[in-house]
């Protein structure tokens, strides 16, 4: 799966909407969205934000690593 697509399921387990990943990102709703379509490829910096907002390894994300949480 898609690192995209995992931290949809996070944002949507969580009951976020994509405005509040906006915010969060210092991005547009529409950023959001094409990220989450597999349309556009995430910054950095907005991959370690939703990394430590959903408690996630970037090593999971990335398929490193079976191992989900951070510690």
């Amino acid at each position: 799966m898609d690192y995209r697509q995992i931290f949809k399921q996070e944002r949507i387990t969580r009951n976020m909407t994509q405005e509040q990943v906006a915010k969060i990102c210092a991005v547009s709703d529409a950023t959001v969205g094409h990220w989450e379509n597999c349309k556009r490829d995430m910054r950095i910096d907005c991959i370690i934000k939703l990394c430590l907002l959903y408690n996630i390894s970037a090593n999971y994300i990335f398929g490193i690593s079976k191992i989900k949480e951070l510690k």
